[in-house]
């Protein structure tokens, strides 16, 4: 078996999927298969240099350094952080140039039609999407949104407390007392967490808010206050453990809540994003009319529409005097963690199928169980279409016929 390892073509990503540290246990894993082949790991000349991991360094871990089109050529798998439609740039001339019947694995955005994905299934290349890791207790070390969301939410912080013409801590010098800058982090999942966090250890006074009172005891864990809102929040959790879509009323009703809190604040961190769906808009143009001149709002959720109804992606917009940032691929940001995280990831994901399919001798592919909860939820193509109905219609491919499901 082939596994290859391209440099990201998507416009601005510095990760790699795979690091030279993972290769063993990405080896180990594919030997453990009853019936394993031996294995070869193919990888683009330059795939690790933006995060920090140079060619030598897979040499010295046994990988093969080749050419982009030797790899997408050779490879029966490929590992990806962008391909498909989340890979604007090169996700559909990399799925045309992958060989027939090969596996891809990465982030896919597989939430609308996208000539990508339409490539894939048209070459019948089985493709799961790490998006749809669903939340559960076996897959957390599987969960790539959140180890990446982690990274997110630390450089969150960090860029407010750039920005901010403030300090964070209070401090006590002979010239007087300077008060600490005041944080309000919306939305407490796994980004919003690292952010109160990193916020604390650098003397902020921080506040929060979820729709889920459920999370007011980790909020306080943290050292922040919890702000209390009474809202009809009920079924805020997908199946799958995603925050689910709720009601503009119920949206309208929070910004008014939320209003009072947002006017204290020195710094605003939103963190509000359903996979799939535009982000909903806590942060009105009036509330960030109402900050302090000097105050920041760092917007996480930039690249799904923003929570702030002035977040343009990509761009910081002054307004009144106050700054609202629109960061986009955060995590790219601190590339050579977030690609450790990532590769870990992946690899226990693969190391995950192949002891669950098991795998015949000589075979350059793997067989997967249809029936495992992990499999169902992340494979999203598969011989020439998708084994999800709902999902086929979604993105606009054809479902298969039962096989993989029944």
């Amino acid at each position: 078996m082939k596994i290859g390892v391209v440099k990201e073509g998507a416009l601005g990503e510095k990760r790699v999927a795979l690091v030279p540290a993972d290769i063993p246990a990405l080896r180990k894993a594919a030997d453990a298969a009853p019936g394993s082949a031996s294995v070869q790991i193919l990888v683009e000349t330059g795939a690790g240099t933006a995060a920090g991991y140079t060619d030598d360094a897979y040499r010295e871990k046994g990988a093969t350094i080749t050419s982009r089109g030797a790899v997408l050529s050779g490879a029966d798998l490929l590992l990806a952080v962008r391909a498909g439609a989340a890979n604007p740039q090169t996700g559909a001339s990399d799925a045309r140039a992958l060989k027939e019947g090969a596996t891809l694995i990465g982030l896919l955005e597989p939430w609308a039609p996208d000539p990508a994905l339409a490539i894939l299934a048209q070459r019948k290349i089985r493709t799961f999407s790490m998006e749809r890791i669903p939340r559960i207790t076996r897959a957390q070390s599987m969960d790539v949104l959140s180890s990446q969301a982690n990274l997110a939410g630390y450089r969150a912080a960090l860029m407010a407390a750039q920005e901010l013409p403030r300090m964070f801590p209070m401090m006590m010098t002979s010239a007087g007392t300077l008060v600490p800058a005041r944080v309000f982090v919306v939305g407490v999942g796994v980004a919003g967490l690292q952010a109160i966090a990193t916020a604390k250890r650098l003397g902020a006074v921080v506040s929060a808010y979820d729709v889920r009172s459920a999370v007011k005891e980790q909020v306080h864990s943290l050292g922040a206050r919890f702000v209390e809102m009474t809202l009809d929040a009920d079924e805020t959790e997908s199946a799958g453990g995603y925050a689910r879509e709720m009601s503009e009323e119920f949206y309208r009703r929070q910004r008014e809540m939320m209003s009072a809190v947002v006017r204290e604040s020195d710094v605003v961190i939103t963190t509000a994003a359903v996979p799939g769906k535009r982000a909903p808009v806590l942060v009105t143009a009036e509330m960030v009319a109402g900050m302090k001149p000097g105050s920041v709002v760092v917007d996480l959720a930039a690249e799904r529409g923003g929570n702030c109804e002035l977040t343009r992606p990509g761009e910081c917009v002054p307004h009144g005097g106050v700054r609202v940032m629109g960061p986009v691929n955060v995590a790219s940001t601190i590339a050579f963690h977030a690609s450790q995280l990532f590769s870990r990831n992946i690899v226990t994901l693969l190391g995950e199928l192949i002891r669950g399919g098991g795998a015949s001798a000589g075979e350059t592919s793997f067989p997967v169980d249809y029936d495992d909860e992990i499999v169902r939820a992340t494979l999203i193509l598969d011989q020439g279409g998708c084994p999800d109905s709902a999902l086929a219609t979604l993105i606009g491919v054809s479902a298969t016929q039962g096989a993989s499901h029944d």
